[in-house]
């Protein structure tokens, strides 16, 4: 067995075929089938399943890309450890997908502060649900920070079955509605549905075709859509304009002191499921110590939002 081979098997699960596994590495189709052969018959194990459409992995063989793919993070580290120390080499790398939450952004601060006296490529990726699930699909994201409830958690739950990827809950909180500390609903304990109808309501910008499942925002507007609606696509600009008008969207609900703005606020909706906060890992992986230490700050950072929140509400 060999580190090549083990890029190789990598790669085919990352690429989801040989051919194009062989593409990307600028080799051909026939030396990496004869070295992943090799392998099988060297393990006497069959770690996939060739079909028309690409490569089905079999239960062993997603069980052996687990140590394949530890064992070369391993063989990284140690590489970036030991060579050209006196150089700029790096010694930390780590990235993070998530969907637009104030308490991930807090949690890679603090993370990277951590790691301040190291060298490190540390990568924070702020975008919605289908690209952090493939982002941690094909290990461009080491952690994925993600969302579901009631309404949602059955075709997120396919695709992440179909991505070989699991959910890990950390908390869950009742759905919100964000608004200026003025707005006339901000004195309400909670909202209903019908009470938002008459304010612009922000939605984030999706893909056309893509289902509501994925959407940022809560399942709301049954019966009726907003006649006023503002799609946009940055966080920070749909808690600014909240900020600064009458519209209103909806979320976790959570807000981080010293990230969120002061001028805004949230108030829970009557009526609606949970919300499930947690993060998605690979299937049968177990996570890095990276992965594990910022696991830990995401759930303090999850933790002190909440809290910080109630504190909002209660003054």
């Amino acid at each position: 067995m060999t580190f090549q081979q083990l890029n190789y098997l990598v790669e085919i699960s990352k690429c989801g075929s040989i051919n194009k596994a062989a593409q990307k590495l600028f080799l051909s189709q026939s030396g990496i089938s004869i070295a992943i052969k090799e392998l099988e018959e060297e393990l006497n194990i069959t770690f996939f399943i060739r079909t028309n459409k690409g490569v089905t992995f079999t239960p062993e063989g997603r069980e052996f890309l687990s140590h394949a793919v530890s064992l070369l993070d391993s063989k990284k580290r140690i590489e970036l450890m030991y060579s050209n120390r006196s150089g700029h080499t790096t010694s930390t790398y780590f990235s993070v997908a998530t969907q637009r939450y104030p308490f991930t952004q807090d949690a890679f601060m603090k993370f990277t502060n951590l790691h301040r006296d190291e060298t490190y490529r540390l990568q924070f990726i702020e975008t919605g649900i289908e690209s952090v699930i493939e982002d941690v699909s094909n290990r461009s994201a080491d952690v994925g920070v993600v969302s579901e409830s009631e309404l949602t958690e059955k075709i997120i739950g396919k695709l992440l079955d179909s991505r070989e990827i699991e959910f890990h809950e950390l908390f869950t909180v009742k759905p919100c509605v964000y608004v200026k500390k003025d707005h006339p609903l901000a004195s309400k304990d909670s909202v209903t549905e019908n009470d938002l109808k008459d304010y612009p309501y922000i939605t984030f910008e999706q893909t056309e075709g893509v289902a509501i499942d994925f959407s940022e925002e809560c399942q709301l507007f049954t019966t009726e859509t907003p006649a006023r609606r503002i799609i946009i696509n940055t966080r920070e600009a749909a808690v600014d304009l909240v900020s600064v008008s009458d519209a209103v969207t909806t979320g976790s609900g959570l807000l981080v002191k010293g990230i969120s703005p002061d001028g805004i606020k949230s108030v829970v909706i009557d009526g609606q499921p949970d919300i499930k906060i947690g993060y998605v890992v690979p299937k049968d992986t177990a996570l890095s110590s990276l992965a594990e230490e910022f696991v830990n700050i995401l759930t303090d950072s999850i933790r002190e939002s909440i809290a910080y929140t109630e504190s909002l509400r209660n003054a």
